[in-house]
């Protein structure tokens, strides 16, 4: 599936070293089905060549207000028509000035204030003290106050060597967020905490008992939810997994840790799901050194307690989230999972083969919930968490009763 099939967009590069960045933005976008008409200003054009934008693109590359390839020489009216969306990036500090005071002095200034219904997305970079400066604070809010999607900027090492806020965030991170624009907001202002991975639990400093979860669905679902709309937290065990942009990560290694971190979040949510493979049990006895074999190879006694199970708990909240479990089975999945879905007393669980899905792209998901049970087509697990996410937000409560 292409996440941009058709989507024109016009991408505006301003002066700055990040320039550079938006040539794999451009190949990326357009392998995922975007028309990229890219424009730039003329301090752009010292940091990256028109040429270069205009192979990776495909299209010509507009820099003149002027430019006679345009029938009616109006390339400030014609690009922005038609746009589903114009991304400036990197946007640096005079830019954001220009586009706050309506300023038109260039061919991408002057196609910012004729875009009209045209969504704005901007996406800042520039020095530390630039983008703290109160003008720039100011000039974002308005930007904010105004519409405009601002995307960024991150933290890190600057071109200038030093550290700090400024940043323009990655490629892959303006694409997943361009990709997210167009997605519907089916969960605009709603809390949403998602527990992902597996949980590990210690024998001794070396060795842990956990199991083959990778993550990758509940990260896809922490995705899909900020793509709704969503201020979503994820409660993480350990992974090798990025966080999706956009999404708050808290990390645990334990079923306790990750008991302790949802319980001091859930109320403040509004939809807990359960995603992550949480251990049953935990090592009573877990030793503070490393084990050593014995003579006789005698196996350790280890003695096991129950964990805390969190969904039930989490589910058995007064005036808590609304909840969603997971259950991974490896045999009769539809008695397993209804009968899991009624133990915890959630309105809704999702089930799956574990042996299916575990290591894999693709998943199937069932639905269950006190009507019965619905199967979603196989599809990427990033495909499946919208469509979990969409069947979320048309069962969950709407707010205040309302």
């Amino acid at each position: 599936m292409l996440e941009l099939a058709n989507k024109r967009i016009v991408l505006g590069l301003t002066g700055g070293i990040a320039c550079y960045k938006l040539a794999e933005f451009v190949r990326r976008a357009t392998e995922q089905g975007a028309i990229i008409d890219v424009v730039m200003t003329e301090a752009a054009t010292h940091f990256i060549t028109p040429v270069t934008m205009q192979a990776l693109s495909g299209r010509p590359v507009y820099l003149d207000p002027w430019d006679a390839r345009i029938p009616n020489n109006m390339p400030h009216i014609n690009l922005s028509r038609g746009a589903d969306a114009i991304l400036i990036a990197p946007a640096s500090t005079d830019f954001m000035a220009k586009l706050v005071h309506g300023m038109a002095d260039d061919l991408l200034s002057t196609l910012c204030v004729a875009r009209g219904a045209c969504p704005l997305l901007v996406a800042p970079a520039m020095n530390r003290e630039m983008w703290l400066n109160p003008a720039t604070q100011r000039n974002a809010a308005q930007l904010r106050e105004d519409g405009v999607v601002l995307l960024g900027p991150a933290e890190g090492d600057q071109a200038c060597g030093e550290t700090g806020g400024g940043r323009m965030i990655e490629p892959d991170q303006i694409l997943n967020e361009l990709i997210a624009f167009f997605q519907p907001k089916l969960l605009q202002g709603r809390r949403v905490l998602i527990t992902a991975g597996p949980t590990s639990e210690r024998i001794d400093p070396v060795r842990v008992i956990t199991n083959r979860s990778s993550g990758k669905t509940g990260y896809a679902i922490a995705r899909a939810a900020h793509e709704a709309g969503a201020h979503v937290t994820l409660v993480s065990g350990p992974t090798a997994l990025s966080t999706p942009y956009g999404v708050d990560r808290v990390d645990v290694e334990s079923a306790r840790q990750m008991h302790d971190a949802v319980m001091q979040l859930a109320q403040a949510n509004d939809v807990f799901i359960s995603v992550a493979a949480v251990a049953d049990w935990h090592v009573v006895n877990s030793s503070e050194q490393k084990l050593k074999k014995t003579a006789d190879n005698a196996a350790p006694a280890l003695q096991f307690a129950p964990n805390p199970d969190i969904l039930a708990e989490v589910a058995a909240m007064q005036n808590g989230p609304w909840c969603v479990g997971f259950a991974a089975e490896t045999e009769n999945l539809i008695q397993h999972a209804d009968a899991k879905r009624r133990r915890k007393g959630v309105p809704l669980l999702v089930g799956n083969l574990a042996q299916q899905v575990m290591d894999a792209d693709v998943t199937e998901l069932v639905l269950f919930e006190e009507g019965g049970h619905t199967s979603l087509t196989p599809r990427p697990k990033l495909q499946a968490a919208r469509a979990l996410v969409a069947a979320i937000a048309q069962r969950l409560p709407r707010k205040n009763n309302t």
